[in-house]
């Protein structure tokens, strides 16, 4: 198929091309600043605290007061 040829071609040789513009540079801060800032600042900011926890133990940083059994 030729459309597969010319569009392999073109994959091939894009970085001979390559320039900044307003489009690919917006597209380079978004994909390696912001998206990885979002991420880690809802990560950050989540109930959960995966250090040391055992088997059984609560992921919660605060965990629930176990319940008073009569």
């Amino acid at each position: 198929d030729p459309a597969v040829e010319r569009w392999n071609t073109m994959r091939e040789s894009v970085y001979k091309y390559f320039r900044f513009n307003s489009r690919t540079t917006r597209q380079s801060i978004l994909g390696m600043i912001v998206f990885p800032a979002a991420v880690y600042a809802i990560a950050y900011n989540q109930d959960w605290d995966w250090t040391g926890k055992r088997k059984g133990e609560s992921l919660t940083r605060n965990p629930p007061a176990p319940e008073a059994s009569d």
